[in-house]
């Protein structure tokens, strides 16, 4: 009999595929990272507990392209600064992608709000305009020049907050306790330059990153980069204080429930 597909693969199988995905060589991607202080009480109605906010109300908006061969990616992610525990770091509100691909792996397993999208890191010269959109909107728009390069940081441990879920098949609340996951990824640096320039928010009902504005521009930046990244579960979370936040990862606020009934989680 042929082969069937969708059956078992063999141990040996298994095996070959954790050894490929573990000699991965350093993937560089180019991309701009947009930095400003936004409004300090928007920021906090984004963070659901047990994150807190940052001592400053920072919001970063990543856009990149990675020139995989035969697999150009697109990636990007809007951000606020979070504290969860006395540690420091970001969480993402949301990170288009712009192949499913890069988009399965990062939600399933580690709990990252991806959804497909469109990318755009584009440079002529000195003008550099990159963007990220979703149904036709670019959401997200940085412009400007470069004015000249930036020394090069020192291999960075930068961590991402993530929490990892499953909506009920009842459709209501959870299969189980949500986890918050902590994300840390190794970020080495080859070239930077600073832009000057600015970040543009516009409105969109799927994506609504307008509610975090622009107050200050802190720092725009062009680079090349290569990071690693290792999540692991560091707390189960309050079904019913994650609940309200979910709507941030659907499109269709149908897809979920905003709030079980009572006793339910």
């Amino acid at each position: 009999m042929a082969r069937v597909r969708y059956g078992a693969r063999t141990g040996a199988e298994i095996q070959a595929a954790r050894t490929a995905s573990s000699k991965l060589p350093d993937i560089w991607s180019t991309g701009v990272v947009a930095l400003w202080e936004s409004d300090p009480d928007a920021v906090a109605a984004v963070l659901p507990p047990p994150l807190k906010p940052a001592e400053r109300p920072l919001v970063r908006a990543n856009i990149s392209k990675v020139d995989l061969p035969g697999y150009p990616l697109g990636a990007g992610s809007v951000a606020v600064a979070a504290v969860h525990d006395g540690q420091e770091g970001w969480y993402p509100l949301v990170m288009p992608m712009t192949h499913e691909r890069a988009l399965i792996g990062g939600r399933e397993v580690f709990g990252e709000p991806k959804k497909l999208g469109e990318v755009v890191v584009e440079r002529d010269g000195l003008v550099v305009r990159a963007s990220l959109a979703r149904h036709s909107i670019a959401f997200v728009e940085v412009r400007g020049a470069v004015d000249g390069p930036l020394p090069l940081p020192e291999p960075t441990l930068k961590t991402d907050f993530y929490f990892k879920f499953l909506p009920a098949v009842d459709g209501e609340g959870f299969d189980a306790d949500p986890v918050l996951v902590h994300c840390v990824r190794n970020e080495k640096v080859r070239k930077l330059e600073r832009i000057t320039g600015d970040v543009v928010l516009r409105e969109s009902m799927y994506d609504p990153v307008a509610d975090l504005p622009v107050r200050r521009v802190v720092e725009i930046t062009i680079g090349e980069k290569t990071t690693d990244q290792k999540g692991r579960v560091v707390e189960r979370v309050s079904a019913q204080a994650l609940l309200p936040y979910i709507h941030q990862r659907y499109d269709d606020p149908h897809q979920i429930l905003d709030g079980p009934p009572e006793g339910s989680v």
